[in-house]
């Protein structure tokens, strides 16, 4: 059963990945920077952000603490990214460190403790935790892509009123 739920862990990441990738496609460049309003965040800052998570998350994740010292969350939220190709560096740098991490794990993993700021962990309870979170941004890139793109939006999923179809 533990590895069924890695192996499906593995295609929710992979759909999210996806679906972030499918938003970043239909933009030009400057949507990726663009503000709701001001002080809101962008979609590279987003991206930023899951980026700095992720490596803090998934590097040593048996060994230390999810919450690297290393790590400047705070200086997730002021943007440094500059280009798109930046903004895709840091977003496939993200991943491919979480999918390092989980493609190296095994069944005697699934019994180890994980912390996250301090608090225990299983790998299920880290990996749902951590789902989640990228979920939710994700969900906000996708938002913030169809906002700055309007009526020239593609559907990532069913399109309104073709439920049917």
């Amino acid at each position: 059963m533990n590895k069924n739920y890695l192996t499906n862990a593995l295609l929710q990441f992979e759909y999210y990945k996806q679906l972030g990738e499918q938003t970043f496609e239909q933009l030009e460049e400057l949507e990726l920077f663009w503000e709701a309003e001001k002080g809101s965040n962008s979609i590279a800052l987003i991206v930023q952000h899951i980026s700095g998570n992720m490596h803090s998350r998934w590097t040593e994740l048996f060994t230390s603490d999810g919450e690297k010292e290393w790590r400047n969350r705070e200086g997730e939220f002021e943007l440094s990214i500059q280009t798109r190709q930046e903004l895709l560096q840091k977003w496939e740098a993200g991943w491919s460190c979480l999918f390092n991490a989980l493609n190296g794990v095994g069944e005697k993993d699934f019994d180890r403790e994980i912390l996250i700021r301090n608090q225990r962990h299983t790998l299920v309870e880290a990996l749902n935790r951590q789902m989640m979170h990228y979920a939710y941004h994700i969900g906000q890139i996708v938002l913030i892509g169809k906002m700055s793109k309007g009526a020239a939006w593609q559907s990532l999923s069913i399109p309104k009123g073709a439920s049917k179809a």
